[in-house]
């Protein structure tokens, strides 16, 4: 998710998007082992907020509190799992059994690097959880 905020836009969603494919080429190199379907989406975190049926689903939010709403909720909800002298944050329960997450830093270069440490530390621990715990959607 990123904000739905103009610096959000030109700066989070290509952020998004590049952690977008890192997941699509995860389950792409899994997906006879996991037998499901798995659907990455970006969208913004006032469309999210306001679609109940997504509370529930594994969410990645992207970009600092300031410009998006998502993360201002996350950032009082979820533990940092790695803090780097105040500038960059990666937030999240480290034994992913909530499967959300709030990635950001303190301006655009900073959340750069935590998506990168996010990717590097935490993306396959938790792509694996959410393949275990999750069950698929069902039609709407």
């Amino acid at each position: 998710m990123v904000g739905a905020h103009l610096r959000a836009e030109v700066g989070d969603r290509p952020l998004a998007y590049k952690l977008h494919n890192r997941i699509s080429a995860w389950l792409d190199k899994r997906s006879e082992m996991l037998g499901l379907t798995i659907v990455p989406m970006v969208c913004c975190d006032v469309w999210y907020m306001n679609q109940q049926a997504l509370h529930g689903r594994p969410t990645i939010s992207v970009g600092g509190p300031g410009v998006n709403a998502l993360s201002a909720y996350f950032a009082q909800k979820l533990p940092a799992a790695l803090a780097r002298d105040d500038h960059l944050i990666v937030q999240l329960d480290a034994e992913f059994v909530d499967l959300r997450a709030c990635i950001w830093g303190m301006d655009h270069a900073q959340t750069v690097r935590a998506v990168d440490l996010f990717v590097e530390k935490y993306l396959d621990g938790y792509l694996r959880a959410v393949a275990t715990q999750v069950e698929p959607m069902g039609e709407s």
